[in-house]
């Protein structure tokens, strides 16, 4: 079995996990990469002290007869992962280091049950879809995809912006905002949510949108099947604004012609079999605790 790690950076604190979950993995005579920076920053060559650790740079370093790729941080990090593996199919799994863990659903206190999961194959893979932006002009390199959301936002403190918004060509709205998101059914439960969006189940094969401080109260959200094509024409007093797709994002003029679909391949997660998307919603969200209690 082969098994990647990747980490956009722990702190040293959690250095005693990180050699723990190694320790774990080489338990069952895995094959272990790991990712450049964290094996210099921590000194793991000697954590194991048998087969050495095989270090990886990018993308092009990762191949398809890698099992899993485990994904050591918080949401933000299973992100940078979603980058790295591409369209490989290799399929993630995040254990949480951060706050809140919607994609990171493993605690560190699981190293052994989920090493154990993955040796035995004892686990559920998910596939979750990607939104994929074309534009007339090179943005976001050779990763225009994102897990969660492309959004369109003024900057700074510049004046609101106005979005023609068309659905397979035709006009849909003209909104009047700060910004506009298209989400997918997994970034539902981000920045969607926090700007009154709904929530969407991950197989509901939609994707919504969500303006982003309307100037007009009778603008909603709406939701749209995830075969649609979304384009957008941009009007505003500055000449620049930002596209963002997860945590990535680009200063691009206003004139720019963007459009916005379902990618044409899926992520794969690892998921436990006792954690399942209820589950997540209920704990992340603290649905039906009462504090009185």
């Amino acid at each position: 079995m082969k098994v990647a790690i990747y980490s956009r950076g722990v702190d040293a604190d959690q250095q005693q996990s990180l050699h723990a979950l190694l320790h774990e993995l080489n338990k069952h005579d895995i094959t272990i990469y790991v990712f450049e920076d964290l094996l210099k920053k921590f000194s793991l060559a000697t954590a194991l002290g048998k087969e050495p650790l095989i270090p990886f740079a990018c993308s092009s370093d990762l191949h398809n007869t890698i099992d899993c790729l485990i994904s050591v941080g918080g949401d933000g990090t299973v992100l940078d992962a979603i980058t790295l593996v591409g369209d490989t199919q290799i399929p993630i799994l995040g254990i949480n280091y951060g706050r809140l863990g919607f994609l990171a659903t493993i605690s560190k206190d699981e190293l052994g049950i989920m090493v154990e999961s993955l040796v035995n194959r004892t686990y559920i893979i998910e596939k979750r879809t990607l939104i994929h932006v074309d534009a007339n002009i090179p943005i976001f390199g050779s990763s225009p995809f994102a897990l969660n959301e492309f959004a369109i936002h003024k900057r700074d403190t510049s004046p609101m912006i106005k979005i023609h918004t068309y659905l397979n060509g035709e006009f849909l709205n003209s909104y009047w905002a700060d910004g506009l998101i298209v989400a997918t059914p997994t970034g539902s439960t981000g920045y969607n949510m926090s700007c009154n969006g709904p929530i969407l189940f991950p197989d509901s094969a939609s994707l919504v949108i969500t303006p982003v401080a309307p100037h007009n109260l009778n603008v909603r959200s709406i939701v749209v099947p995830d075969s649609s094509v979304i384009s957008f024409e941009i009007e505003g007093r500055t000449e620049e604004l930002i596209c963002a797709m997860d945590a990535r994002k680009e200063i691009v003029p206003k004139n720019i012609q963007l459009a916005v679909k379902k990618e044409n391949f899926l992520v794969s997660f690892i998921r436990l079999n006792e954690n399942s998307y209820l589950t997540t919603l209920r704990n992340k969200l603290t649905w039906g605790l009462d504090k009185r209690n």
